[in-house]
């Protein structure tokens, strides 16, 4: 099978930036009559300067949808306005063939005392295409945006998710050979969202995209490249988008417990999984469809009884997913010395590979009022061959279709 032709080339793309703004003046002084601000690679950084981006290099054919991802500061949205031609280089270079469509920020590229359907035309003229050709596609444009009653409203009057969807219906609807989409999308209700995935699956396969996102479902539901950055730099590169983002989740894997509320009277004292295959990076690693089994220990500070437990599973995007049940006054549970110690074993785990995080609330009295709540107590993986982004794994069997489905009455 013949690969498909480049349409974006990074060589050693690499910006600084002065954290301080006289500086920054003063040197764009020197550099102005020193011949310094060219692209010379070898210059080395002054004081109160910092690389935003250094030394990408990668090649993104067409057909080919490449992630950017990285924490806040980590140089993504400087690599995509170098990318774009908005600012330029201090070392390195890039070549894009073909029109280039850019979705970068919340409103750029727009004049705001236009209208909506005037500035349809311009943002089609500056990716190179004629009145005609804009024309033909006005109506789909306006259609796609979900705009038909405020097209010829001043965009200054639009909110932030009407300019979102102006922004992508322009960029994505006149079709052209590179996409550049930064985290803009987020913006966007649900449904626009899901619109503009479709659209995107429909375009990939003669375009090729570059797309910012801090929401790794995203990622993974459209990229087969991926770079993650850390301070200007690649920390990782390449096709396996899974062990990008599980590098990109480690960051926050940590054990430090977050106390969110105490009246005083139990003290958290230890959390551990007992039966964990082995640690990776300080986080404990269990099997899918393993036993999970959690030790807990607290010390009372207080007489208050044996209070309520209750442990919450958050995943890697900080949301709920499940919580096991509470503890009940025929638990066996028991208080010695002032200490409370007791393991909870669920059976079979079936929550999709991933990192996770314990949080915990104790209730106690009649009334089981908040005695003490924690967050990211403890951070466990678990392991599967089959990456999915739902967030459990059900056990299933496939079977003969000859047999007979089982019926309760």
């Amino acid at each position: 099978m013949e690969e498909k032709e480049v349409l974006v080339k990074a060589e050693g793309l690499s910006k600084k930036f002065c954290k301080d703004l006289k500086t920054s003046l003063w040197y764009g002084v020197q550099d102005l009559f020193t011949n310094l601000g060219g692209n010379n690679k070898e210059r080395l950084l002054r004081d109160h300067e910092f690389w935003a981006v250094k030394d990408i290099n990668f090649e993104l054919r067409r057909g080919e949808c490449l992630g950017l991802i990285g924490h806040n500061g980590a140089g993504k949205s400087t690599l995509l306005k170098v990318l774009n031609g908005l600012i330029k280089p201090d070392a390195g270079k890039v070549t894009i063939k073909g029109r280039v469509g850019a979705l970068i920020e919340l409103g750029a590229g727009f004049n705001p005392i236009l209208s909506g359907r005037e500035n349809i035309y311009n943002n089609g003229a500056v990716l190179g295409f004629s009145r005609q050709e804009i024309h033909e596609k006005l109506e789909e444009i306006i259609q796609f945006a979900e705009l038909q009653e405020f097209i010829d409203m001043p965009v200054q009057n639009y909110s932030s998710g009407m300019k979102v969807r102006l922004g992508f219906a322009v960029a994505a609807q006149m079709k052209p050979d590179v996409l550049l989409i930064d985290e803009v999308l987020a913006v966007g209700d649900l449904g626009f969202v899901l619109k503009c995935f479709k659209t995107i699956d429909q375009i990939l396969p003669n375009t090729a995209i570059i797309f910012v996102s801090h929401s790794m479902p995203m990622v993974s539901r459209i990229c087969n490249q991926i770079i993650l950055m850390e301070k200007g730099n690649s920390k990782y590169q390449g096709k396996d988008v899974a062990t990008a983002i599980d590098m990109y989740y480690t960051r926050f894997a940590d054990s430090i417990s977050n106390i969110l509320f105490s009246d005083g009277s139990i003290e958290f004292s230890e959390v551990k999984i007992l039966n964990s295959l082995k640690v990776f990076e300080e986080i404990p690693q269990i099997n899918w469809g393993q036993d999970l089994q959690l030790y807990f220990r607290f010390n009372l500070q207080k007489s208050i009884g044996i209070p309520e437990f209750s442990v919450i599973i958050v995943d890697k995007e900080e949301r709920p997913v499940a919580r096991f049940l509470s503890n009940s006054s025929i638990s066996e549970i028991r208080i010695e010395n002032n200490s409370i110690q007791f393991i909870i074993t669920h059976f079979k785990i079936q929550l999709s590979k991933g990192i996770y995080k314990i949080n915990l609330t104790v209730r106690g009295g009649d009334n089981k009022e908040p005695l003490l709540r924690l967050n990211n107590i403890l951070c466990f993986q678990v392991l599967h061959n089959e990456d999915v982004w739902e967030p459990f794994l059900l056990d299933a069997q496939f079977e003969n279709n000859n047999i007979k489905p089982i019926i309760r009455e």
